[in-house]
């Protein structure tokens, strides 16, 4: 595919061209950084410093022209370059699931000083294109409820809202959270924090298919069916070493929600499964059983519905760190 100049806006030229992962990395990396540095959390800062070291391993680059269709890194997409300096960029990110391709439209960014001339669309279109030639069935994207704009040319784009999904954090430090009795009184009646028993997984599989929708199921890292009880899974996280730990909370007997935490390379994820009209002092007990417990880790990170148990979430000292809008944008057949 050849470099097209095209002019954008009144004051703004450049030419919009494919990603080249053999130089283009460092300075997409630079301007990712620049543009999100005050919303991105530990796995995006993470994410930059792979960037910088696969730019500088030839090894990984030579691989990674090999795996440009199948890895679930940015290894296609677009950029906007203005003399040398490159102030766009639009990635593609291919996932297969169920023998299906679908592509994770990320990091579209634009220079500061660039901005509200027409780049990001633009980048955005070649995006779609691209996707389209290449037969996938979905291009999905998920965007910041804060950035109004950007929501809106998505919009205009064919993209259609499909879910909204806060992002928690607590710190370690967080002074909140005292030992929990695992069995108490509330002024609504009896709380009672377990271990996750057998019995209850049929119930909390329900609820994590509901609080977790299905249909983004390509993009977690982990499988529900992992969770299941099973001699075979407890095999399976045995020999590999998985710190698997969950609690459940019931209320008069009656199952209110189940914790999981399992730890990745990325994060200490919590996955919480409820119904969405659980208890919430039930449900705030629960986290914070579950934050005694895991104090010795350094932040917890919970991903929740939007408008779903905030307020105990918030009482248990979670901090939201943003709501992302997740919108998906189907191939006509």
């Amino acid at each position: 595919m050849t470099s097209i100049p095209i002019s954008i806006g009144s004051s703004s030229a450049g030419n919009s061209r494919p990603l080249n992962i053999l130089k283009d990395l460092p300075r997409v990396a630079d301007l990712i950084e620049m543009c999100f540095a005050k919303n991105m959390d530990r796995e995006g800062r993470s994410y930059i410093r792979q960037l910088r070291i696969a730019s500088q391993d030839g090894s990984i680059m030579r691989w990674a022209t090999k795996a440009f269709e199948s890895a679930s890194m940015p290894l296609s997409g677009f950029v906007w370059e203005q003399g040398n300096q490159i102030i766009g960029n639009a990635s593609l990110v291919p996932f297969r699931h169920k023998g299906k391709l679908i592509y994770l439209i990320a990091n579209v960014a634009t220079h500061p000083s660039h901005r509200r001339k027409g780049i990001a669309r633009s980048l955005t279109e070649k995006i779609i294109d691209h996707a389209n030639q290449r037969a996938a069935r979905e291009i999905w994207l998920h965007v910041r409820t804060d950035t109004l704009g950007a929501v809106q040319m998505y919009s205009d784009l064919g993209f259609v809202e499909r879910a909204r999904r806060n992002t928690w954090h607590m710190e370690n430090d967080a002074q909140h959270s005292t030992s929990i009795n695992s069995h108490r009184a509330s002024s609504s009646g009896t709380v009672t924090i377990t271990k996750r028993f057998s019995r209850f997984w049929p119930q909390q599989l329900i609820w994590l298919n509901q609080v977790h929708p299905i249909e983004v199921e390509w993009y977690r890292n982990i499988k529900w069916r992992s969770l299941n009880p099973g001699l075979w899974n407890w095999l399976y996280r045995l020999f590999i070493e998985i710190d698997l730990r969950q609690w459940a909370v019931q209320k008069d007997g009656h199952l209110e929600g189940v914790l999981t935490w399992l730890p990745t390379m990325r994060n200490s994820a919590l996955w919480l499964a409820c119904n969405p009209n659980a208890d919430p002092e039930s449900i705030a007990l629960l986290l914070n059983k579950a934050h005694h417990n895991l104090g010795v880790h350094k932040r917890l990170t919970l991903e929740h519905p939007a408008g779903v148990q905030e307020n105990p979430i918030q009482a248990a000292g979670f901090k939201k760190f943003r709501t992302l809008i997740w919108m998906c944008k189907v191939r006509a057949t």
